[in-house]
């Protein structure tokens, strides 16, 4: 009986070949892509900027305010790097594409400070009372 390779065993070409980001970026990559499969109405095809949007919401759902941080750790610092991680999973054939899925649907996303830092930024103005009331 054959045994279905893991994730590091699949990734291991990948990882050779382009040792920008860690196995836990392309990891993350494929989790945030179901997680944005699922939230659609039906089973269809993710387009870039659709999954764009995804993978914010699923990071911020999954890290947090460290959100930012931990992407910068496994190598991801802006869009386009979700864009490599992707067509380097299209290329190792772990991924489908159509023929109007581009690495350009992934340079007009946003900003990493926008989208994972300013979510979490007071939207009130931090006041405080030092003064002491007599008892």
């Amino acid at each position: 009986m054959m045994k279905n390779p893991n994730p590091a065993e699949l990734l291991e070409p990948i990882l050779k070949k382009d040792s920008r980001y860690t196995a836990d970026a392309y990891i993350f990559v494929r989790d945030a892509l179901d997680h944005t499969v699922r939230q659609l109405e039906g089973s269809r095809h993710v387009s870039g900027q659709e999954l764009l949007d995804g993978i914010r919401k699923y990071a911020l759902g999954e890290y947090g305010p460290v959100t930012k941080r931990v992407l910068s750790e496994w190598g991801i610092t802006e869009c386009l790097d979700f864009g490599h991680i992707v067509f380097n999973l299209v290329n190792a054939g772990l991924l489908g594409k159509t023929d109007k899925d581009s690495l350009d649907d992934f340079t007009d996303g946003y900003t990493f400070h926008e989208a994972f830092v300013e979510p979490f930024r007071p939207t009130e103005p931090v006041t405080c009372d030092y003064s002491v009331s007599p008892e």
